[in-house]
């Protein structure tokens, strides 16, 4: 039996399905001996919670049907993608369990590189951090005079190094990337990831959404041989969207995300510290809300459908 790892977490229990790991947001599970499936490699099941994560810590509080939106965005952007992904099935008749239909994937093992391949094409965050310090980003020079939320000349690939679970990923340089991996591998990760925001930043600014940056995950695909796009892709919780019709930079963007939640855990009306030892508070009932609301509109505008609850 294989040890369940990661977060301590409810998981469900699955008919045909063993829980072996629980992220931030999500649980895998592998499949029980003689379970019923539509593909015989060897898969897991990803179920996507509606668990939401701050500051490192995995909350009390819940954001309702966040797992189906993420889930139904990431088989959105899969189909917009002409890139290999994980991904063999997501209905009944393919072996997801029917209480996690809508929330799950069934997804092929891959052998994941230990590297989170970020690309951004706007200056912002950690990014700005480094370049209001020493005018780089992961020590690529960047020009002068740039101001939180400008775009960047072109998209640069910014990886990090993956944490141990409760960690912060640490930015690394593509050399570091090139010691980890192999060269062969980390030039087929920085294409791949810079080909990925290229097509999705285009994708979104046709919908009025400007994508400032994406952290996507690779892994190699024992059966193909091929380096394939893995985990979720292009949600709130892996990228940083912002309303173009509101992009000015110079100052800080309000995005498609948890900013809601994260806005109120920083203010004086949570009680709380951030740096201390406890706990988050329970988020109140609004903060929920309007964080729901702002997934579903990121849903909406992006795929062009209503979304169904």
């Amino acid at each position: 039996m294989t040890e369940t790892r990661g977060f301590q977490t409810e998981a469900p229990l699955l008919e045909g399905w063993r829980h072996i790991y629980s992220g931030k947001v999500r649980d895998l599970y592998e499949p029980i001996e003689g379970a019923v499936l539509s593909h015989p490699e060897d898969v897991v099941l990803v179920v996507a919670s509606d668990r939401i994560s701050a500051y490192d810590h995995v909350l009390s509080s819940t954001i309702p049907d966040k797992g189906r939106i993420l889930t139904q965005l990431s088989l959105w952007w899969f189909d917009q993608l002409n890139v290999p992904n994980h991904v063999v099935g997501w209905t009944v008749d393919d072996g997801v369990p029917a209480e996690v239909v809508g929330r799950a994937m069934i997804c092929r093992r891959l052998e994941m590189y230990p590297v989170e391949c970020i690309a951004r094409g706007y200056l912002t965050g950690s990014g700005l951090a480094e370049y209001r310090e020493s005018g780089t980003v992961c020590e690529i020079p960047l020009p002068d005079g740039l101001v939180d939320g400008s775009r960047l000349p072109e998209a640069i690939f910014t990886p990090s190094a993956k944490a141990e679970v409760g960690e912060h990923d640490e930015n690394i340089t593509y050399e570091d990337v090139t010691g980890m991996v192999g060269d062969d591998a980390a030039a087929q990760l920085r294409s791949l990831t810079l080909e990925i925001y290229r097509e999705a930043e285009r994708i979104a600014r046709e919908r009025g959404i400007i994508l400032a940056d994406t952290k996507v995950e690779f892994g190699l695909d024992p059966v193909t041989g091929l380096i394939t796009l893995g985990d979720e892709v292009l949600t709130p919780d892996s990228s940083r969207f912002w309303d173009a019709a509101t992009w000015e930079p110079g100052k800080a963007q309000p995005s498609f995300d948890k900013q809601f939640v994260r806005d109120w855990l920083t203010s004086p009306a949570s009680g709380w510290d951030r740096h201390s030892d406890q706990e988050p508070p329970t988020l109140p009932e609004d903060v929920v809300e309007r964080t729901r609301a702002r997934y579903v509109e990121a849903f909406e505008r992006l795929t062009g459908r209503a979304f169904e609850a």
